[in-house]
């Protein structure tokens, strides 16, 4: 497992050869211990001439321990992300070189496979947050999520091993999901904990879930500790802390980040809390929304429902809309849709949704009255 935009990737530019090198570089990493690192070795020194003038190492690669030259795939995912004047050069012998490294990179995983202790005999990669990779127009109606994903899936699926990828959900259910299933088999969509029903009353069995991932996290410090005296000043501040992040749990660990900041000592008040949605609202929420996207929006929240374009797809992918599942009364799961809680609490949509609402109202009445003039 790697969380690809924390250390390899940069989600604003990225590219498949960046996955690529990213997935060799943690596997490498991860199972040196078991498999020979020869033949990456090899595809790292014949690519050497090449890549030495990007200051990864001040020796030459032969007088490199094994353990250093390992490192340098480590220093080209960090040059990668971090130094936007040499991508182009690591870009070009990856994607020159895509198939011996491919080749070289399986056959490290055979071998660390072979190696592995018989209660752990097969291998998973998980490349998480490749979903947060934004979405650039490439020209002739391509985006650079389709490009990577499905342009250069033969590249990303010749690993010879378990490899799950977190695409974005707007390609998900895009026009070219059908492709994508073809590819890489039906796509698994994980929605958000349920914090309220469609009613939009508190859902308590999601609430708890959310609280115990904050229990467990503080447990790890001290198990002594009581959340709702010692760390929040109540059990309902908690509640309200989950019931801000609409369900995902990325959300609860920022929000609990913040509310970090503005504390000098623990319990964490209600203020306190409040404080920091009020934050995450305006800095982040509002300013993702565009001012035609406000109706939109509020229509969501009404309907629970949203059509299936590429304005309602963006929506998804910047987490103003939330996608969840329930299930039906003969088990079959459901799908429904809620607008995020930070973005309820704006002007813009408490306005977007009274003007929605009153114009509701206004049909309803209107239709009464024809009626009681054709009597």
């Amino acid at each position: 497992y790697f969380p690809a935009t924390e250390g390899d990737i940069d989600e604003i530019d990225a590219q498949y050869t960046d996955i690529l090198l990213a997935c060799t570089r943690n596997i490498l990493e991860k199972l040196k211990e078991y498999g020979s690192p020869n033949p990456l070795l090899k595809w790292l020194k014949s690519r050497w001439t090449e890549l030495k003038d990007l200051g990864l190492s001040e020796v030459e690669f032969e007088k490199l321990t094994v353990e250093a030259q390992i490192q340098i795939f480590s220093k080209l995912t960090t040059t990668l992300r971090r130094n936007p004047s040499s991508r182009e050069t690591i870009r070009k012998q990856v994607d020159n070189y895509s198939v011996s490294l491919i080749t070289a990179l399986n056959e490290f995983i055979k071998d660390a496979q072979h190696k592995l202790p018989e209660e752990k005999s097969n291998i998973v990669v998980i490349a998480d947050n490749l979903d947060r990779i934004i979405s650039l127009e490439k020209g002739n109606n391509r985006t650079s999520h389709k490009e990577i994903f499905i342009d250069y899936s033969s590249q990303l699926t010749a690993l010879n091993c378990h490899v799950v990828y977190t695409v974005p959900i707007s390609l998900a259910y895009s026009s070219q999901a059908p492709e994508l299933r073809n590819i890489y088999a039906t796509p698994q969509v994980l929605p958000m904990i349920m914090v309220k029903n469609r009613d939009n009353k508190p859902y308590s069995q999601g609430l708890d879930k959310l609280k115990e991932v904050i229990e467990k996290r503080i447990h790890l410090v001290d198990s002594r500790i009581d959340i709702d005296t010692q760390i929040f000043d109540s059990q309902d501040t908690r509640i309200e802390l989950c019931a801000m992040t609409g369900g995902h749990v990325r959300e609860l660990m920022l929000l609990m980040q913040s509310v970090m900041r503005y504390i000098d000592n623990f319990p964490i008040t209600t203020r306190i809390v409040r404080r920091a949605v009020s934050d995450a609202r305006d800095s982040t929420y509002r300013n993702a929304v565009s001012s035609e996207e406000w109706q939109k929006l509020a229509k969501v929240y009404i309907s629970k429902t949203i059509p299936n374009d590429e304005y309602y797809r963006s929506l998804l992918f910047r987490r103003c809309v939330l996608e969840y599942r329930e299930f039906d009364g003969e088990g079959n799961p459901v799908r429904w849709y809620d607008v995020h809680p930070l973005i309820e609490g704006t002007p813009e949509f408490k306005s977007a949704l009274d003007d929605l609402t009153n114009s509701k109202h206004s049909a309803v009445s209107g239709q009464q009255s024809a009626f009681h003039n054709s009597d």
